[in-house]
């Protein structure tokens, strides 16, 4: 309950314009100290905990095993983790890609779902919560992929659940 209080506290930072993305070029120790805000630790443990319930917990506990043995007494940056991940997943999926749509944007996207029958539509845009002029920037290009999980009434939550990766602007 405490880390969801944490989540919505950091989306509603995250859905400012003014926000920041969690990885990006420094210049400066000024930059670091920056970076290493309440919203980007948060941001980052909702992203791992997004790709662990994506790939799987073993996947994910594999991948974090392949990047502890890779740089254990080395240093590493956030691409490293991810290679690890493509490592584990053997090309299946592309998770640096993936994941850099989500550490290089800042904010999140909104995801709207609509049902005719038995056809899912889905659209994503970014989620402002409010406009600030001062700080306005277009972000129309922002593409996130989006791992969505959902299952049908043949089945339960912990037996079948299937995954769709939204990679575009909408898809059905």
């Amino acid at each position: 309950e405490d880390f969801l209080t944490l989540i919505f506290k950091a989306m509603m930072k995250d859905a400012l314009n003014s926000s920041h993305s969690v990885s990006s070029a420094v210049q400066s120790s000024e930059q670091i100290e920056e970076m290493f805000d309440a919203l980007s630790y948060i941001k980052g443990a909702s992203l791992l905990s997004m790709l662990k319930h994506y790939l799987s917990k073993d996947v994910f506990q594999a991948g974090i095993e392949v990047y502890l043995h890779n740089h254990n007494y080395g240093t590493a940056q956030s691409d490293d983790l991810w290679d690890s991940m493509n490592e584990i997943t053997n090309g299946s999926l592309d998770v640096k890609k993936m994941m850099k749509t989500w550490t290089v944007h800042k904010g999140f996207p909104l995801v709207t779902v609509v049902r005719k029958g038995k056809i899912i539509s889905v659209q994503q845009e970014k989620f402002l919560y409010r406009v600030e002029p001062e700080n306005w920037t277009s972000d129309a290009s922002y593409l996130w992929h989006i791992p969505l999980t959902y299952i049908t009434n043949r089945c339960n939550f912990t037996h079948c659940t299937k995954a769709y990766l939204l990679d575009q602007k909408s898809g059905t």
